[in-house]
């Protein structure tokens, strides 16, 4: 694709950003100055985002605004990805991966795996086709709306209010949300939006699945140049970070020679630093923001698995053995 092409893909997508964070819509003149172009050039730009393959519905008002805005239901829509066959493999994957992650339908990760198998070569696309259609079909619930509304609020910059219910409680609260990031978890099964909220005035994590409504609103907003969300992650074990500046909880796990082989397999933290010992087992360390997130994980290795710090984890670990132990006479 040449230097002109490339630059009117991104001017295309990028103008469709602009219709979506702004309802209200443009005149033809407010988007020729946005983007440094002749008002004939946005204008032939607005009538190929309304050709395949964005099919974006836009209607233009009366006089005297004249001005540009989607049509009702409209759908952020992405252009044709040019990926190679690996690329492919790897986002059907991924794709796999989240289903697999989530403890609510949703019925996009779906489309996505038809939209792929639509492009792979036959003998894999038509696996992959068989593999969705077998599965039972996931209508569009609540999650599905939430996903929909919070992804859209977080690719276009609109703040999005949401009503949450917390962990622990069965009060909900609403928010003013700023999504930053939004990230999945395979420690809780879930998908977490990341971003500033109202109330706490800070950067939070909201858990979608615990989002019972979320609603678009016309307020804007742009993610802080200082956020780094991979930073933030990094200290993370799956989703809880540590806040910017505090300590971080050092784990040590002592595993057996039985399973020593199957650990140093794995890449399983930024952090971590992996020894021998001398019965032909390994330590594990790792440096993460909160070390509570890491129980699920560490009871699942059994008695290969031995918490050697912090205290209060290898207590916390030891108790629920025992209370295990005890179900069992």
């Amino acid at each position: 694709m040449g230097h002109e092409a490339m630059h009117k893909a991104w001017r295309l997508l990028a103008l469709q950003r602009y219709l979506f964070r702004t309802p209200r819509g443009y005149r033809t003149s407010e988007l020729a100055d946005l983007f440094n172009v002749g008002q004939r050039t946005i204008n032939r730009d607005l009538q190929d985002l309304q050709s395949a393959p964005f099919r974006l519905p836009l209607v233009q008002e009366e006089a005297p605004d004249w001005r540009w805005h989607l049509m009702a239901g409209a759908r952020f829509q992405l252009p044709p990805l040019q990926l190679t066959l690996q690329e492919g493999a790897a986002l059907y994957l991924a794709a796999r991966l989240l289903d697999q992650a989530s403890d609510e339908p949703n019925p996009f990760v779906n489309r996505a795996l038809e939209a792929l198998a639509k492009v792979l070569p036959a003998a894999v696309g038509d696996e992959i086709q068989r593999l969705v259609t077998a599965r039972p079909q996931q209508e569009a619930g609540s999650f599905a709306d939430i996903f929909e509304v919070v992804t859209l609020g977080w690719a276009t910059g609109r703040v999005v209010h949401i009503w949450h219910r917390s962990a622990n409680s069965e009060h909900i609260h609403d928010y003013r949300l700023h999504p930053y990031l939004i990230e999945a978890s395979a420690v809780g099964y879930a998908t977490y939006a990341i971003g500033w909220a109202s109330w706490f005035t800070a950067v939070h994590t909201f858990k979608l699945e615990r989002i019972v409504r979320a609603e678009l609103t016309a307020e804007v907003f742009e993610i802080p140049p200082n956020f780094d969300g991979e930073a933030l992650l990094r200290t993370a074990w799956g989703i809880a970070y540590a806040e910017p500046g505090a300590p971080l909880e050092r784990v040590r796990l002592k595993f057996s020679p039985d399973v020593t082989r199957r650990v140093k397999e794995s890449h399983w933290h930024p952090s971590q630093e992996l020894a021998d010992t001398s019965d032909g087992g390994c330590v594990l360390t790792v440096e993460v923001g909160h070390a509570w997130e890491m129980v699920p994980w560490i009871r699942g290795w059994g008695a290969a698995c031995e918490v050697l710090a912090p205290e209060d984890l290898r207590e916390r670990v030891a108790e629920e053995l025992k209370q295990a132990a005890a179900l069992y006479g």
